[in-house]
């Protein structure tokens, strides 16, 4: 059952568990250049195996992030703290809006930008089993406009983490609010 003002254990878990991956999948999105372009066949092939775990991980962050929605949709967020103003309370629900819209469509363009590339590779999931390309058939200007879609989010994504980091750290140090301790288990509440 889930205490009213602070998220449930299964709500933290999954909110740390997605933002953990989504954050070391960017960092890999960034990084790829760097030994893709490399002329060193070690680093190419560091390249190869950070994109397999970037498309498991990405595939990975769909399923836990429809898990989380559900989650969510039956066992509503605490409520927020009463002195937010109807603006911050605005920008709070499209902050969350914002980041389940990533979740799903940032992991969902990098499989539709996978499924229509000219150079098809297996996508693997953790080496366990291939996972099947979408059906949207091979396409270089939808492969084009996927791989766009995809960096574009990518760096939507890394926007909207630092807003979201700096209104947590807001509520804490200059609000002394309990918006932090909802769901960062090691912080208690003020009382």
């Amino acid at each position: 059952m889930m205490n009213h003002s602070r998220y449930s254990s299964v709500a933290i878990t999954l909110h740390w568990l997605i933002a953990l991956i989504i954050i070391g999948n960017i960092i890999g999105g960034l990084a790829l250049d760097t030994f893709l372009d490399s002329a060193d066949p070690a680093m190419k092939m560091t390249g190869f195996k950070i994109i397999q775990l970037h498309k498991a991980f990405g595939l990975t962050v769909i399923g836990l992030s429809v898990l989380r929605l559900l989650w969510r949709l039956a066992n509503p967020a605490p409520a927020l703290p009463a002195h937010m103003t109807p603006l911050e309370v605005l920008l709070a629900k499209a902050t969350h809006l914002g980041f389940y819209a990533l979740m799903l469509l940032l992991p969902l363009s990098g499989w539709a930008m996978v499924s229509t590339s000219a150079k098809r590779f297996p996508i693997s999931y953790f080496g366990l089993f291939d996972v099947p390309y979408l059906p949207l058939g091979q396409s270089k200007a939808l492969g084009g406009l996927m791989h766009e879609s995809h960096e574009l989010l990518g760096y939507g994504a890394i926007v909207l983490i630092a807003l979201h980091v700096a209104a947590a750290l807001k509520h804490h140090y200059f609000d002394r609010d309990d918006v932090l301790a909802r769901m960062l288990p090691l912080v208690r509440k003020r009382g």
